[in-house]
């Protein structure tokens, strides 16, 4: 009897490994989703983050918080300074996208830039449109929550965004254009602190932008060759090594007078021109590395130096604030 007895018992424990055994593999199936789930949303932000070069950054911020604080001498409060992060970090990621979109046929053409994400195919044209209207969405909210004159200009700073790529296919005044949408990026910080535009932001705008313009003549060593086969404009491609090189020398000086000319028109202290001397010093020995065209020194000055020179600007405009 105790075997006939057992056999049902038998007959329910493998039910129940059954249970279980479905119970566990629908557990595993629903954390392989979530797994891949998070794996694939790491991805695109990676992809997102490389299509507009986030590490770039370190040259854009640090001129808007020294702007934000140069407005009125003082660091403003934090919802302030939040507000034009925010809207900095849209602007500049609706502008790279906008740019990799309008320019994804010549970068296909170009070796050194064909593994970007739409030619390489890791973005899609759809993605990167959505990604650029959500950042254009972003930066308009952004300047909701700043002074009321920010909803009205926002236009004229996504405008030369939007003109810049198609400008190479016409002149070599391309580099100043970027550098003007980049110098606009102070401007707007300067304002969403006074709430009002008078000249002194300009001062410090158009400083940025011909230090922009500046190396972004020296980027373009990079594709001399490359622009001269598709009929693109930039100052090398068109004037020579040689007159590119002196571009960037007078753009650089240009810059550097025009920073130590908004100190001027803030009175601020002996600190700020510090650290503008070290910025022209910087900018001099950035011009000396590339004193002839050598493309191996290209990633010490775009990179590594003008990275240096916006923080060596931020420090020192910061501590002028402290500094009797």
């Amino acid at each position: 009897m105790a075997a006939v007895g057992a056999r049902p018992r038998a007959r329910g424990h493998r039910a129940c490994h059954r249970r279980d055994s479905g119970r566990r593999g629908r557990r595993c199936r629903h954390l392989a989703a979530g797994d891949l789930a998070i794996a694939t949303a790491i991805l695109y932000v990676r992809r997102f983050a490389s299509l507009i070069k986030v590490e770039h950054s370190i040259f854009a911020l640090p001129f808007a918080y020294a702007a934000a604080f140069l407005a009125e001498l003082q660091v403003p409060g934090f919802w302030r300074m939040f507000w034009i992060t925010i809207a900095m970090v849209a602007a500049r990621s609706f502008g790279m996208s906008v740019n990799r979109l309008i320019d994804a046929g010549i970068d296909a053409l170009n070796p050194r830039t064909a593994g970007r994400e739409l030619p390489a195919g890791r973005l899609r044209r759809y993605q990167v449109w959505i990604f650029a209207v959500a950042s254009l969405a972003v930066l308009i909210v952004a300047t909701f929550n700043l002074p009321v004159i920010t909803r009205y200009l926002w236009p004229v700073v996504v405008a030369p965004m939007v003109i810049y790529p198609y400008l190479k296919r016409f002149t070599w005044l391309t580099h100043l254009v970027l550098g003007i949408a980049d110098g606009l990026g102070p401007v707007g910080a300067w304002v969403a602190v006074t709430g009002v535009v008078t000249y002194q932001p300009f001062l410090l705008g158009f400083g940025v932008a011909f230090w922009i313009a500046g190396f972004d003549v020296i980027y373009a060593f990079m594709d001399i060759e490359v622009d001269r086969a598709q009929k693109l404009h930039s100052i090398p491609a068109d004037l020579g090594e040689r007159a590119a090189l002196w571009f960037t020398r007078a753009f650089h000086l240009l810059a550097i007078a025009l920073l130590a000319l908004t100190g001027w028109a803030q009175g601020t202290n002996f600190v700020y021109y510090i650290g503008v001397a070290a910025c022209g010093i910087l900018l001099f020995y950035e011009n000396w590395v590339m004193r002839t065209a050598n493309l191996a020194k290209v990633g010490v000055a775009f990179m590594t130096m003008n990275g240096i020179i916006s923080l060596v600007f931020l420090f020192f405009t910061t501590l002028c604030l402290f500094v009797p």
